[in-house]
């Protein structure tokens, strides 16, 4: 079976209550993961979630360490959360920098997938920071230098443009309009798969041994909306992703 490790897509929100003269905070915890997760399930694929705050500390920091895994999925997870564990940022020793290990692992065998989002390709700011990261040699796409988002509240029509990818057998019908994604673009030997809006939705290559694969929008609300999630097609083409990176087929 695939084992697949989904690093991010989760989040700490404070908010400020005010109560006439008085105040006070309060702290939630949300994941934006549990449909992705769930369709994979029904896929017959399980899929382990690292939170967010646990990933600067408890990321696999080696080859060897991530070789547990057939399939790793970074999702709205900024690049400093990975360069940045607690004994650089608090003590200022150095560490082994788990993204130059996460291209080796690609390159020998591994299957590497990016999700969209604020904090995924360069995303908002530019604050994601993956262009001039280790990984960026090993995504089917080149990413721009600066902000990548492009939000589409009024909706952006989602389509296959390689049907004879493997990865397209998941697609059924036509799918619902996506609300946002991460402009990139193909590298000259990357397929793609699906666009939206024309630009990239689903790309693949395979450098090295391995196998990667972005998916430009969110896993989740709010740029990929409950119709999508919905939709007959989603939990087959997330299926068709995971087993395509895991070598299934």
């Amino acid at each position: 079976m695939t084992r697949v490790l989904l690093a991010g897509e989760s989040w700490i929100s404070q908010a400020t209550h005010f109560k006439g003269f008085d105040s006070f905070t309060s702290v939630t915890f949300h994941t934006g993961a549990d449909e992705f997760i769930a369709a994979a399930a029904s896929e017959g694929i399980d899929v382990e979630q690292m939170y967010a705050h646990d990933v600067p500390q408890k990321f696999p920091r080696t080859v060897a360490e991530l070789s547990e895994y057939d399939v790793v999925i970074l999702s709205d997870i900024g690049a400093n959360s990975f360069v940045l564990p607690p004994e650089t940022w608090l003590e200022g020793q150095s560490a082994s920098n788990p993204l130059v290990s996460l291209a080796e692992w690609t390159r020998a065998g591994g299957g590497l997938m990016m999700a969209g989002g604020y904090l995924s390709f360069q995303g908002f700011q530019a604050r994601a920071n993956f262009a001039r990261s280790p990984i960026a040699d090993v995504l089917p796409v080149t990413m721009l230098d600066c902000d990548d988002r492009a939000e589409t509240p009024q909706g952006a029509n989602a389509d296959v443009v390689m049907p004879e990818h493997p990865i397209a057998g998941g697609w059924t019908g036509q799918a619902p309009d996506l609300l946002g994604y991460n402009v990139v673009t193909a590298r000259p030997e990357a397929e793609v798969v699906a666009t939206v809006a024309g630009d990239v939705l689903i790309a693949t290559m395979e450098p090295g041994e391995g196998r990667s694969l972005v998916w430009t929008t969110d896993i989740g609300p709010h740029w990929c909306p409950t119709a999508f999630l919905s939709w007959d097609g989603f939990a087959p083409v997330v299926g068709a992703m995971l087993r395509w990176l895991g070598k299934e087929v």
